[in-house]
């Protein structure tokens, strides 16, 4: 079974252009999370040390233009984006709060929110000098809540409620929260801090539902343990079994949640990545997928992270790793491609492209 999957998955990444011109369009798509779907949004946080906005970030994007993503090129909000029928992922909020008349425009197509370092708790990514390092979550939702206005404004109440039902809305986020507990060596049950992260998804899933959102592609965390940042306090150079626990367990948190929310409201459509299980399975048997690194960074190490002055290989497209943290341009198509038309073990109860179309 395994090796059929690994060979349906490879399958859909060599007809990428197919899928791409054969994509399931939506009005919208509204992105709200961490890093893993950054587009830019920190740049605009003079005060943000979780920034990506200078080479050799962005080397393989058009022009080789550091943007703020936290690649060598696309990310996955990117492919999602193109898999839905458009150019990439939508503009950060505040590159649009700065040209409102984007936003009135019939060609208004959504919004990214995300924020590299945030999570769900409103103190995670945030520094101790007290400047501002990362818009939360909480803000993210009401960022969306201010665009909500305006589309009302706009295009009435029921065309505006119309227009964002058929909308996607994409969120990756939790892998912060997770980190830090962890690095923190905090004393609080994991089950208390797991449920109280389900708490608040789930409360934001409900703030986005009442702003008109109903249909959500959720993306787990992945087997951060997996990190080369995290590899490296390993004297095995393995993986950090505990943190990967940790993962799963909030995998079958949200799966929880959104089987509760959507008996609330019947009307919520939602798929579920499993990040952890897609990534795991690249990672143990990772040449199917054309990759030959899948534990080191492409760019930088533990004495210099990525940055202008840190070395970066030139083999980008074999490695699953651009940076200690974040994956490739290659590894974010693969993952988005899984997430549109992957099988149950990947993505449930349907895949991004039956959501589109739901």
């Amino acid at each position: 079974m395994g090796k059929k999957i690994f060979l349906v998955v490879l399958c859909l990444a060599t007809v990428v252009d197919l899928l791409l011109s054969a994509n399931a369009e939506v009005p919208a798509v509204f992105i709200l999370g961490d890093s893993t779907a950054d587009v830019g949004a920190n740049n605009f946080l003079p005060d943000s040390k979780d920034r990506a906005d200078f080479p050799p970030y962005g080397i393989d994007f058009p022009h080789a233009r550091p943007t703020g993503r936290f690649s060598n090129g696309l990310n996955s909000a990117d492919f999602l984006a193109k898999l839905m029928g458009f150019k990439r992922s939508p503009l950060p909020f505040f590159y649009l709060v700065n040209n409102t008349k984007l936003i009135k425009r019939p060609s208004f197509r959504g919004v990214n929110f995300a924020s590299a370092g945030s999570g769900l708790l409103n103190i995670t990514g945030q520094t101790m000098n007290g400047k501002k390092n990362v818009f939360t979550m909480a803000e993210q939702v009401e960022q969306f809540s201010s665009i909500y206005s305006v589309l009302v404004a706009v295009k009435g109440q029921a065309s505006a409620e119309a227009f964002l039902s058929k909308s996607l809305f994409f969120i990756s986020t939790g892998s912060n929260d997770i980190f830090a507990y962890y690095l923190s060596k905090s004393t609080a049950p994991k089950q208390d801090f797991l449920a109280t992260l389900g708490l608040l998804y789930d409360s934001y899933l409900r703030s986005l539902y009442k702003l008109g959102a109903r249909k959500f592609g959720i993306i787990s965390v992945p087997p951060i343990g997996c990190c080369p940042a995290l590899r490296i306090q390993n004297t095995t150079g393995g993986c950090l079994e505990d943190l990967n626990t940790l993962a799963t367990e909030f995998y079958s948190t949200i799966n929880t949640l959104l089987i509760k929310l959507s008996t609330d409201y019947s009307d919520i459509k939602y798929s579920l990545g499993n990040a952890y299980e897609m990534t795991i399975n690249v990672i143990d048997n990772p040449h199917p997928f054309g990759f030959e690194n899948v534990a080191n960074a492409c760019c930088g190490d533990e004495k210099i992270p990525c940055s202008p002055n840190a070395t970066f290989c030139s083999n980008r497209h074999e490695y699953l790793f651009w940076d200690l943290f974040h994956p490739t341009q290659a590894a974010a198509r693969l993952a988005a491609i899984t997430l549109y038309s992957g099988e149950p073990q990947f993505v449930s109860p349907i895949n991004f492209k039956q959501l589109a179309e739901a």
